[in-house]
């Protein structure tokens, strides 16, 4: 076996990143005292307010915007036992508003929401299933009453009028974390409004966000992942809640819920001892502190109950199970591995990477997944505050059994034990973890995340940073010695079959009455937070050809892009061609991806990638080839010069070639029984008919019988094309001199573009049979063509009728009828001129309520609706984003490449911006009317075939079932 040496210049600077780190306490001139730990390169302040609540403060400077994180330590393992589900429907709940915030008059609403509660005891202790049929009617009419004084989401509407995005939340074992991105301006009234949210805990319209929940939990059950993952986690912790409780809970739970229940764990756990706030962005650290301790500090310290710690036996025996669905066969292998932060969670976590890092270089990456003895195999592990699980999984191949699969893991497993993979791999996973710690943390989000999770183990700032000096202290004999004692026959096997999952619940419509929406009312609360008026932040907008740095080598037009922010570069080859042109380029790639060269076997390539730091992917699009190298910059150069030495001396392999047909064959098989990969199918049929991209494959036949030299011919081909080159980094020269060598003027030309027919929508309805609890349905309609002047207007559309928690789609179809958990209305603008725009309406929901969630729609769609408030609320949110927006990084290049598809030389959110500004709710409303309200639908719909009503669905238009094979090509 060849010899490797992890490279010099990459040892020496990431060896320097290896230092120690101390944590200082520093009182600032107002008295706050914080924590800061030295040599962090993020400059970190963790601050404990008087009352117990964690404030974790940084700096990024990429935009004048703040990443929110409000982490609470709790999640579905405190569930009680007999309310599984709880913790997430709390999450749910707290969207929902106070006493001030989300109601007309408390006073009254207060005495009905009671009523509720407590008619809802008394259906969770009634057994007899009539009576409480009886009792759920009563509840729904004293909604309605109670939901006369509600004003829903008008949280949304508050945090939306600052301008917030990705405003949402999750729920986890042991955590509960709510999110949100808001111009750095809006900090003091984001503070308030947030200060209010988690002030008290109001259980307004309950029963129908409950509905809500069912269909996230519908939407579970036709999750593979979900169910494969529950089934693991059951064997894998038969004591624990880690395994026991579902984050989602039971279906008997979901419809049997305690609002008093909900309360006590409310009152609990969501005290400020057992909170954070995380704020990463352009913030100022004293007045910051200041303002999160007037708002935040207010809340109590309430002492937390002891937690009752659940210990499981040792694993002794292999645990299996089987679950079935209608997608292929695939096995999970699992052992219980220890708590996060714990040397023996990195020993697993680095097993993990030598046998899967990134499906680069691992043993699995090389001897299973690049010899394509698998369809797709990998390993991770997870490391959970208690207790973590170290998991293995393999997708067989066709005539493969999941046995003969698991014993190809096994083998790679043994390889570890046996010391058998090469030495440079423990300091390339280290270093590897670095450059990718690198590139997370420049980003608010990334930093924010870690910081959030940090506090959630409850981990200091000093060790999440130090955890990388630990991974730099394990060796090859650790790694060989922990892997001996921990992967014995003690593991939990999960088979996913093929086949009918009996264990799917099934429910009937409750039929809830529409409740109030109260759209154009405003609580007090409310107009004081649109009333108060602050320094609104200045627009910047790009001047591309201040930021872009051109020149030519040869031909080749070069951009380069100052990294302002660390030593990763990026080296991007732009082909003006794609699979319009050839759509047997894709294959060729996809040959080219398995072979090696006369120097290199293909295993080898990987791994001298890999030393390197270096990561390289080929994307292939309709129009375009990109080939990327992105690592430390210091070695883009030994980068380039192998990448180009695989381009050059790449070597057929026709037994490669015959495998790689049989992957593809497989892979396409895969996709038809894949109820994801089946919905795209089925849209894009509904959307373009038989003649579109994704049905004019490269047949079997074709594929069986081309020569793989023709196909190599063509990867050997691409530097004597044109293309154009972006540069991403510090040093331009050094760059620009690294590509220079291998630059090749353009000899060759593509061949024409094929042109794709986009046919108008003819009013049909297709369908595809699935078994699913839920039925999935997109319409989807051709629209006028591109035009920039309306830019402006489809994006306030969208924000105003279409997506998003605070529009008139999600409040009428999820919280006045809870009638689906996802649906929306998109207007979506060609990304080339001379194309046109596609407007969708999808509804994802339980089968039995598909009618109603479809006529409720087009009710809705049958005129836009005139809400004042809400147009200016939408309006003002879309001009705040845009506003506080930044375009930096690779995304300048990028983006500028996307305009000129347009025709656009310039930054159009100038234009966009201007027409928002102006824009009236009677312009919007034209628009609509001439743009949205006029067009036809063709709809896609996938779900159990028996549960289709068709005479709901003959009101769509002409019903015609589709084959798999009519919609995927093949």
């Amino acid at each position: 076996m060849k010899k490797f040496f992890i490279s010099v210049s990459l040892f020496c600077m990431l060896h320097a990143m290896a230092q120690k780190f101390d944590t200082q306490k520093v009182t600032d001139s107002q008295g706050y005292t914080y924590e800061t730990v030295k040599n962090d390169q993020s400059g970190v302040r963790v601050y404990t307010l008087k009352n117990g609540l964690k404030v974790y403060l940084a700096k990024n400077d990429d935009a004048p915007r703040i990443q929110t994180y409000i982490p609470v330590r709790t999640g579905s393992n405190n569930d009680p036992g007999d309310n599984t589900g709880l913790a997430h429907y709390l999450e749910h709940m707290v969207f929902k508003g106070t006493s001030h915030l989300g109601t007309q008059d408390w006073a009254k609403e207060k005495v009905l929401l009671q009523q509720i509660s407590d008619l809802y005891e008394q259906h969770k202790a009634e057994k007899d299933p009539e009576k409480k049929k009886l009792l759920y009617k009563r509840i729904d009419e004293v909604s309605q009453e109670a939901s006369k004084y509600a004003i829903a989401n008008e949280y949304d509407k508050a945090i939306s009028s600052l301008g917030a995005t990705g405003t949402n939340a999750h729920t986890w074992l042991d955590e509960t974390v709510y999110k949100n991105n808001i111009p750095s301006n809006e900090l003091e009234k984001w503070l308030k409004v947030e200060k209010e949210r988690f002030s008290e805990l109001v259980l307004r319209l309950f029963h129908t966000e409950l509905e809500a929940v069912y269909e996230e939990y519908n939407r579970a059950q036709d999750n593979d992942g979900r169910l494969v993952n529950y089934a693991m986690m059951e064997a894998l912790f038969p004591k624990h809640p880690n395994g026991q409780q579902t984050t989602i809970g039971t279906s008997e739970h979901l419809k049997s819920p305690s609002m008093v229940a909900i309360h006590k764990y409310f009152d609990t756990y969501y005290v400020p001892n057992n909170m954070a706030v995380v704020l990463v962005g352009d913030l100022d650290f004293d007045k910051t502190i200041k303002m999160v301790d007037q708002y935040f500090g207010t809340f109590k310290y309430k002492e937390l109950p002891m937690k009752k710690m659940v210990s499981e036996q040792p694993m002794e025996s292999i645990v299996t199970r089987t679950v079935k669905s209608p997608s292929i066969p695939r096995m999970t292998l699992a052992w219980r591995s220890d708590s996060n932060g714990t040397q023996n969670a990195r020993l697993a976590d680095v097993v993990a990477e030598i046998l899967s890092n990134r499906g680069d270089a691992g043993l699995i990456d090389l001897n299973m997944n690049q010899t394509q003895k698998v369809l797709g195999a990998g390993a991770y592990e997870s490391a959970f505050k208690t207790y973590g699980a170290f998991t293995m999984s393999v997708t067989p191949k066709d005539g493969q059994s999941s046995d003969d699969a698991k014993k190809l893991l096994l083998d790679q497993l043994d390889l570890v034990k046996k010391g058998q993979f090469p030495d440079w791999m423990l300091k390339a996973i280290v270093n590897d973890k670095k450059v990718q710690r690198m590139k997370s943390w420049e980003t608010a989000d990334g930093l924010a995340t870690t910081l959030y999770d940090t506090y959630i183990n409850e981990k200091t700032w000093q060790e999440e940073l130090d955890d990388i000096n630990q991974y730099e202290k394990i060796t090859k004999a650790d790694v060989v010695k922990f892997a001996n004692e921990f992967f014995k026959d003690n593991y939990v096997v999960v088979y996913k079959e093929k086949g009918v999952n009996d264990k799917l619940v099934r429910v009937q419509n409750p039929g809830i009455t529409p409740i109030k929406l109260n759209r154009e009312a405003q609580s007090s609360f409310l107009k004081d937070i649109l009333s108060n008026k602050i320094s609104e932040i200045k627009p910047e907008f790009i001047d591309y050809k201040a930021a872009i740095q051109t020149s030519q080598i040869k031909d080749k037009k070069v951009s380069f892009v100052k990294n302002k922010y660390n030593d990763v570069a990026q080296i991007s080859y732009i082909f003006p061609f794609g699979t319009d042109n050839d759509k047997e380029l894709q294959i060729a790639i996809t040959l080219f991806e398995y072979l090696g060269t006369d120097k290199y076997t293909p295993e080898q390539l990987k791994g001298e990638f890999y030393k390197l730091g270096i990561t390289y992917s080929f994307r292939t699009s309709n129009d375009q080839i990109f080939i990327t190298l992105s690592g430390l910059e210091s070695n883009m150069k030994k980068g380039v010069e192998l990448m180009n030495h695989w381009l050059t001396n790449v070597k057929t392999d026709k037994d490669i070639y015959s495998k790689t047909v049989k992957t593809i064959l497989e892979s396409r098989d895969a996709a038809k029984k894949d109820k994801t990969r089946i919905m795209a199918a089925l849209t894009n049929y509904a959307k373009y008919g038989r003649n579109s991209r994704m049905t004019d494959i490269v047949s079997k036949e074709r594929l069986e019988g081309i020569d793989a030299v023709e196909l190599i011919r063509k990867i050997k081909a691409l530097n004597q094309s044109p293309y154009e080159i972006l540069l991403y980094g510090q040093d331009q020269s050094g760059l620009e001199k690294a590509v220079k060598p291998y630059i090749a003027a353009a000899t060759l030309q593509p061949a024409k573009a094929k042109d794709y027919p986009e046919p108008a929508a003819e009013g049909k309805v297709y369908f595809t049979n699935y078994d699913m609890v839920q039925m999935e349905m997109s319409k989807v309609a051709k629209g006028n063509e591109v035009n920039l002047s309306n830019f402006g207007k489809a994006n306030v559309f969208n924000e105003y009728f279409g997506r998003g928690l605070s529009s008139i789609v999600f409040q009428e179809i999820r919280e006045s009828k809870s009638l689906a958990y996802s649906a929306y209305v998109s207007y979506a603008n060609a990304t080339e001129k001379g194309h046109a725009n596609y407007i969708t309406n999808y509804i994802g929901t339980q089968a039995n309520k598909l009618p109603l969630a479809v006529s409720a729609m087009n009710d809705l769609m049958a005129s836009l609706p005139q809400i004042p408030a809400q147009f200016e609320n939408s309006k003002g949110s879309a001009l705040k984003q845009i506003a506080s927006n930044r375009i930096n990084r690779t995304n300048i290049f990028f983006n500028q490449m996307a305009l000129k598809k347009l025709g656009v030389d310039y930054d159009i959110r100038k234009d966009i911006y201007s027409e928002i500004q102006g824009l009236t709710l009677l312009q919007l409303t034209s628009f609509y009317d001439t743009e949205i309200k006029t067009v036809q639908y063709n709809t896609a719909i996938i779900g159990k075939k028996e549960n289709l009503n068709m005479e709901s669905i003959n009101k769509m238009g002409t019903f015609q079932e589709v084959s798999l094979e009519e919609i995927f090509g093949y």
